[in-house]
């Protein structure tokens, strides 16, 4: 009996330490419905193609998200401008509910009883003859590239297969082939050749540059693409003025003039369009994000007959364009823009907001190099020597910490651009957020981060097509 006793006590020892780490696993392991284990989840079933910050969003309403942890933030970027309304807008989801309980897709195959509707809506709306409809702004910018060369080759009488488009450094317009074959971004394009030929590259808000390209090759030149308020670049405003040139430029030399108001429309800017702030009118304009309310992806080209009507049957189209279930969503979501003056209210926001962060610019001179926007669609550029080694992605992590989401777009530029129906007390709470982080935060960030890290993408900011880093220009 003795010499058992050591073998029980062991083996009783060896149970208890495997039950005690049992539950420690258990204990630390997080919960199936936990936002670490969701963003682990993400991670290992998920294509890598973004580098989200580290927040889940569980539930969303107005200007304010909840994680699964039932922590509230406050959305200052609004997926890219896609929620202009507000998250979970009530009229936009009665609109949807009701829609989806009837009919949800007919495909172009057949006519449907309420895209004829939102066809009229936004014609109308913008005083253009007809629409195109898409569903992401992608597929918009592709259409209005198709349709641009089809009227160039029917219309301007360009040589098949030379016309040519017209962009500007440092524009984004998605992720397509033929967009990356005019992007200045490395990394979308990068291992994604051979480009798509056709492209040419002007600087942004420099007409005179324009006009000598016009002059050049303006025989070939079917279309001018452009955002009237460049957003992944860091929210550029152009010139005063520059517009109204593009728009003589255009009419000069019989070229069309194409405005990608996908993130700066639709009240995003503090005018319904962009281009309204020098009352211009394009000849074509991309529409998308916002339009579909937050609740779904909707997207349209806009351009009368004479442009439109180069397309005909089977040369272009969609299985979900137009879909009824997208026309009656994006029709509230007109609709709210409009009845709750979505586009003044951006503007008087967007006044406050700067109001604050140009206080904070003369807290910090040496940091922030530049506060710049129009209505709510703003940034806050970074002066990057004095930010290293640390980056503008780290401010935002420690703007997550303390409840504000953002998003930066660069190295040392943050993008500022909440649902236009955020309240001024929510506006002062991120203003206060920013504050707060770069004078608590950031120093401590700046002595804990080696060099090495926040320089290893320097070399990758050179455009490989123009030699020049995107940042430098701003």
């Amino acid at each position: 009996m003795a010499s058992k006793k050591p073998i029980q006590c062991l083996v009783g020892g060896a149970l208890r330490r495997a039950t005690n780490m049992a539950t420690l696993a258990h204990t630390t392991a997080p919960s199936p419905h936990s936002s670490q284990h969701l963003i682990d989840l993400e991670y290992q079933r998920s294509a890598h193609n973004y580098h989200p910050v580290p927040v889940v969003f569980s539930q969303a309403k107005g200007s304010s998200i909840w994680d699964p942890e039932g922590k509230r933030y406050i959305d200052f970027l609004s997926a890219y401008s896609a929620v202009n309304q507000g998250h979970s807008h009530p009229k936009i989801m009665k609109a949807m509910v009701e829609q989806a309980e009837k009919l949800t897709l007919s495909s172009r195959a057949f006519y449907n009883d309420r895209f004829p509707v939102f066809a009229e809506r936004l014609t109308s709306m913008f005083g253009y003859d007809m629409v195109l409809p898409m569903n992401t702004g992608a597929e918009g910018v592709e259409t209005a590239l198709k349709l641009t060369r089809k009227w160039g080759y029917l219309k301007k009488g360009i040589p098949r297969d030379e016309a040519i488009i017209v962009s500007c450094c440092g524009c984004f317009h998605g992720r397509t082939l033929a967009v990356i074959s005019m992007s200045c971004d490395n990394e979308a394009t990068r291992g994604f050749g051979p480009l798509l030929p056709g492209h040419l590259k002007v600087d942004f808000g420099d007409s005179a540059a324009l006009e000598k390209l016009f002059k050049e090759k303006g025989d070939r030149i079917a279309g001018f693409l452009f955002e009237p308020i460049q957003g992944e670049a860091g929210v550029v405003i152009p010139p005063d003025g520059y517009l109204k040139s593009v728009r003589d430029l255009c009419s000069k030399y019989n070229i069309l003039m194409i405005a990608d108001e996908i993130q700066s429309g639709l009240a995003r800017s503090g005018r319904v369009l962009a281009c309204d702030w020098e009352n211009v009118r394009p000849d074509v304009v991309i529409l998308g994000k916002a339009l579909g309310g937050g609740m779904l992806p909707v997207s349209a080209v806009l351009a009368d007959k004479d442009v439109m009507l180069c397309i005909q049957p089977g040369e272009h189209g969609s299985t979900f364009g137009g879909n009824p279930l997208a026309s009656a969503v994006a029709i509230a979501s007109l609709d709210v823009i409009r009845d709750e003056k979505l586009a003044e209210r951006s503007a008087k926001l967007g006044e406050e907001l700067r109001e604050q962060l140009l206080k904070i610019q003369k807290q910090f001179p040496d940091l922030i190099k530049e506060v710049r926007g129009r209505g709510l669609f703003n940034a806050v550029e970074l002066n990057s020597k004095a930010l290293f080694p640390a980056t503008a992605y780290d401010v935002c992590l420690k703007l997550k910490e303390r409840g504000i989401l953002a998003k930066p777009t660069h190295e040392s530029i943050i993008r500022l651009t909440p649902p236009l129906s955020i309240s001024s007390d929510e506006l002062k709470e991120g203003s206060k957020a920013l504050q707060d982080v770069l004078e608590l935060d950031l120093p401590k960030i700046k002595k804990e981060k080696k060099p090495a890290t926040a320089s290893s993408h320097t070399a990758s900011n050179v455009c490989d097509r123009c030699g020049r880093n995107p940042c430098d220009s701003f």
